[in-house]
């Protein structure tokens, strides 16, 4: 009898669930369900709450309503019976968290706190927790905490801790309601199946946990501020299991819900990028599996645990059992893209691209790809959203150089493209010289299916095969791999991940080669993205940090007038 699992991930913009048979991983049914709400970063829904600057925010329903509308889509498209799923395992973008109340239930759901933006969902991209960050890393190195070691010297503004501490500065109130904080991956496992456990992949990666060390000790969270020092075994408080662990099996009221039956196998949570590399088919060292899309995040597996600036953190069976995984990332890829169409391009290059039967990023990627490296004259830091890796600074911001009045859009189109590769390059170097060989690399996500000229310059400024991911839903993909995991080979899945990625885990065959004449020219190109790199990012030139108090100090005031009483 043929089994199935079925993975949902959830993502920025939107969640989706994939329906794919066990045997050979083959995806045979998926559906995308919009989140209702977006992501919130001016004011909260139904409320005149604004937002400060860097808040990103989301509406844990929203992620209720993609498993009651996407996994009925995909069974009653597929027409398979609910007794042939095995197994269901979800991933989420991380560090993206929530207080809950004694009751599991997110703090945004009370009438009587719905107003304080602190109770809802923050997302990975919520930066507003930066000053916080800067300081547990002060007093971490103040200390010589030894696991500071493992996240490249830096934590940063995204994760775990700093965002509990920021919504303990300037909400005491909603963290004293607080039960435990959450990442929203593990509250949805927990609506799934009535039972809250944390992940070991999200708690490594994004909350200072370690496998043989467990969290910081009480003396480093007392030395933060006296009201932590409880944190752990409070407001932290869960059992931490390892990847493919059966978390529960679906209550009767999801099963309602969703269509599964009851007690259907649900996998324990996953980052939607880790879930990536057992996708492809990665199961060992070298190979770089990068999920591009509104972000970048890269991963490779190592035999050891070595230090490595500006890495997002080396986790022990953190992606594959057996393993060291180390992530680094970049806070914004697509999302600069994304921008730049929306917010730069003229008017009339829109118009001009819908006669031609395109949208505007086929438009400009065509037109971009007539010019060779170095044609256009630009370059640029890929700084729009912060620098995750290797700087960790979310203060940074972005820069192009070299435009004249004959510059086009297409020209700043490809600088922003090469800007990003340049990034990567920043990343591939850090490993490289820190003992961790960076061979080749493993694309998946949104972008690589949709623009070739991006991996071409990815290929060529990296001077490495790029092979790209045969599911255009890799996330989901692993993320049912998992599920499978979960169910155990009792029931047609599998015992371990590595039996999943043999079985299920594929990429295309064609690769995309570096051009050696590109790779030539873009390597004078990098020694100047370098050079400009560490100018602005290493604290000769803190220009964009000066430009951003002025702006603050702006903010303020005019927040002030718009508060006084009109005489």
């Amino acid at each position: 009898m043929t089994k199935f699992a079925i993975g949902v991930d959830y993502g920025t913009e939107s969640g989706r669930a994939v329906l794919v048979r066990v045997a050979d991983g083959q995806e045979i049914a998926d559906h995308v369900t919009p989140y209702k709400h977006g992501v919130i970063d001016d004011k909260l829904p139904e409320s005149n709450v604004l937002l400060g600057n860097e808040w990103a925010l989301q509406h844990p329903e929203d992620y209720l309503d993609v498993l009651t509308q996407s996994i009925p889509a995909v069974l009653k498209e597929s027409k398979v019976n609910p007794e042939d799923v095995i197994g269901l395992g979800i991933d989420f973008t991380a560090c993206t968290m929530l207080p809950l109340d004694h009751k599991g239930e997110p703090l945004s759901l009370d009438p009587l706190l719905k107003e304080n933006p602190h109770s809802w969902v923050k997302l990975w991209k919520h930066h507003a927790a930066q000053e916080e960050a800067t300081r547990i890393n002060q007093i971490a190195e103040q200390r010589g905490e030894a696991f500071l070691a493992r996240y490249g010297g830096k934590i940063s503004s995204e994760w775990m801790i700093a965002k509990i501490w920021q919504i303990l500065n300037e909400a005491p109130d909603i963290y004293e309601e607080t039960d435990r904080f959450s990442e929203a991956t593990d509250w949805v496992v927990s609506k799934l199946t009535g039972r809250f456990v944390r992940n070991s992949c999200t708690a490594g990666y994004k909350s200072i946990w370690h496998k043989q060390d467990g969290y910081p000790d009480k003396e480093f969270f007392a030395a933060l501020d006296p009201r932590l020092e409880n944190l752990e075994e409070t407001k932290l408080r869960g059992d931490i299991v390892p990847l493919g662990t059966r978390a529960g099996g679906l209550t009767e009221e999801m099963a309602a819900q969703t269509g599964l039956l009851p007690g259907t196998s649900v996998a324990v949570g996953n980052v939607d990028a880790h879930v990536s590399v057992p996708a492809m088919g990665v199961a060992e060292p070298g190979k770089l599996v990068m999920t591009m899309g509104t972000s970048i995040c890269s991963m490779i597996l190592g035999e050891e645990e070595k230090e490595i600036e500006g890495m997002c953190g080396v986790v022990e069976d953190g992606i594959i059992p057996g393993y060291y995984g180390y992530e680094a990332g970049q806070s914004a890829v697509g999302d600069i893209f994304a921008w730049f169409v929306e917010q730069a391009v003229p008017d009339s290059v829109k118009k001009t691209a819908e006669a031609a039967g395109e949208n505007i990023h086929q438009f400009l990627e065509k037109k971009a790809a007539k010019y060779k490296p170095g044609e256009t004259g630009l370059l640029a830091l890929d700084w729009w959203n912060g620098n995750r890796s290797v700087l960790v600074d979310t203060e940074l911001s972005g820069v192009m150089l070299g435009m004249t009045l004959q510059t086009k859009p297409e020209e700043m189109y490809r600088a922003l493209l090469e800007a990003t590769a340049f990034g990567t390059r920043k990343i591939i170097d850090a490993f490289h010289h820190n003992g961790v060989e960076v061979e080749e690399l493993y694309v998946c996500g949104g972008l690589p299916q949709k623009n070739k000229l991006l991996l071409q310059i990815y290929a060529d400024v990296t001077n490495r095969v790029i092979r790209i991911a045969d599911s255009v839903q890799t996330p989901a993909l692993g993320a049912a791999m998992f599920g499978a995991l979960a169910a155990g080979s009792e029931n047609g899945g599998f015992d371990h991940i590595l039996d999943a990625t043999k079985q299920m885990g594929r990429v295309k065959e064609e690769v995309v080669q570096p051009i050696p004449e590109h790779v030539a020219i873009y390597e004078k190109l990098f020694q100047e993205y370098d050079q400009l790199h560490d100018y602005f990012g290493r604290g000769e030139n803190n220009v964009m940090k000066r430009l951003r108090g002025i702006r603050d100090g702006v903010n303020k005031i005019d927040g002030l007038h718009s508060s006084l009483p009109v005489s």
